[in-house]
């Protein structure tokens, strides 16, 4: 798949896969740049041994889809979830007080790594696995966090404890899957900007279905109604514009 975002059509005429929106190369740079944000050093520490590109996890979670079907559901989708929901979290903690800015973009990079043995590429398309159905995707990165920060060693269990709430709780209530609801800020900021990515990210796969013209889709079950992509208006001449300025 090339890395910039595009769509191809699919050969039995359903939906188009979709592409990412930005090239890989920059979310990697992106990703990068986040990480060397983070100054708690056993977070940060964290952050490579998991995400580093040269680790195996990293390799994974840099090419892995980000679900079977709802949102970034193609090559380097997760990458792209979460680094938006990163991205955005980051965004939001320098608005509203009181939220520790490494948990919880820490949390947002982490907080779906368990989709990396939760879901795998089939023959038509992303299948979970037997561990995804089995486990579900929290615990299976619930697994993953912990047994690497038990690697680590010198991580205060108090730390650790926060940051695992983050994964636990990133679904917000128990009937989507989470076994604990967000009982912090920085959970209930993760839970709310992941909401939001995976929402956005819905309109931009049913927005690459229509066909020319179109402005509404057909009922979307992630969204629970059809989305509406209103024409874009018309701008007036450029030298129209010259002149009211």
């Amino acid at each position: 798949m090339d890395d910039r975002g595009r769509t191809e059509q699919r050969e039995d005429g359903r939906e188009p896969c979709l592409g990412p929106a930005r090239e890989l190369a920059q979310m990697q740079a992106d990703l990068a740049e986040l990480i060397a944000t983070v100054r708690d050093p056993h977070l940060h520490a964290l952050l490579l041994r998991l995400l580093g590109p040269d680790t195996e996890v990293g390799r994974r979670y840099h090419r892995a889809p980000a679900a079977k079907r709802y949102h970034h559901s193609y090559e380097h989708g997760l990458l792209e979830h979460s680094l938006t929901v990163a991205q955005a979290v980051s965004a939001v903690s320098a608005i509203f007080p009181g939220i520790d800015r490494d948990l919880a973009v820490t949390g947002a990079l982490l907080h779906d790594i368990g989709k990396l043995d939760a879901y795998a590429a089939a023959d038509d398309g992303i299948d979970m696995t037997a561990a995804g159905r089995l486990q579900g995707e929290i615990p299976l990165g619930y697994f993953l966090v912990r047994t690497e920060i038990a690697a680590m060693g010198d991580v205060p269990p108090a730390r650790a404890q926060e940051l695992l709430h983050v994964l636990l709780s990133h679904h917000g209530s128990l009937q989507h899957g989470s076994p604990v609801v967000p009982a912090t800020r920085e959970a209930t900021l993760v839970h709310f900007m992941d909401n939001l990515g995976g929402r956005l990210g819905s309109f931009d796969r049913l927005q690459q279905a229509l066909t020319e013209g179109e402005e509404w889709s057909t009922w979307d079950r992630a969204l629970g109604g059809a989305a509406h992509f209103p024409a874009a208006p018309a701008l007036p001449p450029a030298d129209a514009q010259s002149a009211a300025a």
